[in-house]
């Protein structure tokens, strides 16, 4: 083995609560972790502002201040945190092995994956715009919804998620108004009959969102076009959720774990167990359901405690920590 091919016994890839969470409990366990943060370091809650739904956080935390706060914590233990990204893998034999920016080769005794998924997007510039500033573009609404209490709030989609999504907004906001391309839903009939029976909701069929308005720091409204008649006009909103998806950053373990139609990867239920021994997921790449913090910090905790048993198992001088409290 060249001598260029670093070995290390527990490699995180992805932060982000998962990641960071797993590496608290990995680093604490004596499994001496090392966490590249990928693409995006502290994943998609460094584009949150404000956190108000993570427990022990009374007064609200922003995303990116807690994702900080999640990286000392772990480096407090001796994680090494590094910056770069995974370009390649190889789960086929004994041995895990994964490739840093398609260059550098680590050979691995377990894997964490914690990358995470992407939301999508219309790709509007100024829906990029109020995204970036925090001002009034999101793709959760259970994590934003609270900051519309009273106010009109505009959703696209037209599947499941948006309804569910867009029914959670009618018990906060004054008004939710709907946008779906197509003049029909692509959403379960039970779905489209909650939205369509909720009375603050109103949908606007074979409607296209032209333009996100705003002040320059908050959005005001939605310019949208009627694909049939072409009348453009303006909605008044204080806030633009989008429910389209979410794509699961998982392209380059296909070839290894078994994924789902949409690309989530499929764990063995109630673990963190993927279907190559040694290799665990964690957070929103393997969750299509909840998405939130929290839970992804709960998989990050599995994951380790699974990786950590799964150590022992096959190297006798490594003891797993029977500590209740870790």
């Amino acid at each position: 083995m060249s001598e260029s091919i670093e070995k290390v016994k527990c490699l995180i890839i992805g932060s982000g609560p998962a990641g960071y969470t797993a590496a608290i409990y990995a680093a604490r366990a004596n499994m001496f972790p090392v966490l590249y943060q990928g693409e995006q370091p502290g994943g998609q809650l460094t584009t949150t502002n404000d956190v108000e739904n993570f427990p022990g956080y009374p007064d609200g935390i922003t995303g990116p201040e807690m994702m900080i706060q999640l990286q000392k914590q772990a480096e407090r233990f001796g994680t090494e945190v590094r910056d770069g990204w995974i370009t390649k893998v190889d789960f086929s034999g004994e041995v895990h092995k994964v490739w840093v920016n398609d260059t550098k080769e680590i050979h691995c005794n377990t894997v964490i994956i914690s990358t995470g998924a992407t939301a999508m997007y219309l790709g509007l510039p100024s829906e990029q715009k109020y995204l970036n500033l925090g001002g009034g573009v999101s793709a959760c609404a259970v994590c934003d919804g609270f900051f519309y209490r009273n106010q009109e709030v505009v959703i696209v989609g037209a599947g499941d998620s948006a309804c569910e999504e867009a029914h959670y907004l009618s018990k906060l906001c004054k008004k939710v108004t709907m946008l779906v391309r197509r003049d029909e839903f692509r959403a379960s009939q039970i779905m489209q009959a909650r939205v369509k029976n909720t009375k603050n909701i109103e949908i606007l069929y074979n409607t296209n969102t032209v333009e996100v308005l705003g002040d320059g720091q908050v959005v005001t409204g939605v310019k949208v076009k009627n694909n049939i008649t072409g009348e453009v006009h303006d909605i008044p909103a204080t806030g633009f959720f989008v429910a389209i998806g979410h794509k699961p950053n998982t392209d380059i373990f296909k070839d290894y774990l078994d994924l789902d139609p949409t690309g989530y990867i499929i764990n063995v239920p109630g673990t963190s167990k993927t279907n190559v021994e040694g290799v665990f997921v964690s957070g929103d790449a393997a969750d299509n359901v909840y998405r939130q913090a929290v839970t992804a910090a709960g998989t990050g905790c599995m994951a380790a405690l699974d990786a950590e048993r799964y150590l022992a198992s096959i190297d006798s001088s490594f003891e797993v920590n029977t500590a209740t409290n870790y």
